[in-house]
């Protein structure tokens, strides 16, 4: 009976410390684009209407964001995790308080991770140039 509670509490005490419970297991991502008012839509099935807007990922999620918006070429940016400032600090804790069952938890979850760019931010294309910039390109003149 000792012995049980001794190992439930030093799970308990592993589980803790670990990333999971500091940091969590999800993050909020920020996506903005130069004009406003563009959808997005991740490769993994989440979706924002229209920027600025933000999703609440899970941390060991990668994904390529897509932008689009009548008028504009569309843009897709990919988003990647990696191990940064705290999130190396609560793995690291681990070592001293969560032991190998917290660093599990920590790189199942992807509780060490950040995404990056975050914020996502791009600038939208227009379809076509304006039809004076597409004169002077036609006629080799350099742009003003």
């Amino acid at each position: 009976m000792v012995k049980q509670g001794l190992t439930a509490a030093l799970v308990a005490v592993s589980v803790a410390a670990c990333g999971s419970v500091t940091r969590g297991t999800s993050e909020l991502i920020a996506f903005t684009s130069e004009p406003p008012g563009a959808a997005v839509a991740t490769t993994t099935n989440r979706f924002c209407p229209a920027t600025p807007c933000s999703l609440d990922v899970p941390r060991s999620e990668e994904f390529d964001a897509t932008f689009t918006k009548p008028g504009f070429r569309p843009e897709t940016v990919p988003v990647r995790t990696r191990v940064v400032g705290t999130g190396a600090a609560g793995f690291a804790g681990n070592v001293l308080a969560g032991g190998v069952i917290g660093m599990g938890v920590d790189a199942y979850t992807g509780a060490a991770m950040d995404h990056t760019p975050n914020p996502v931010a791009v600038t939208l294309v227009p379809d076509a140039l304006p039809r004076a910039e597409r004169t002077r390109r036609r006629r080799g003149k350099p742009e003003v």
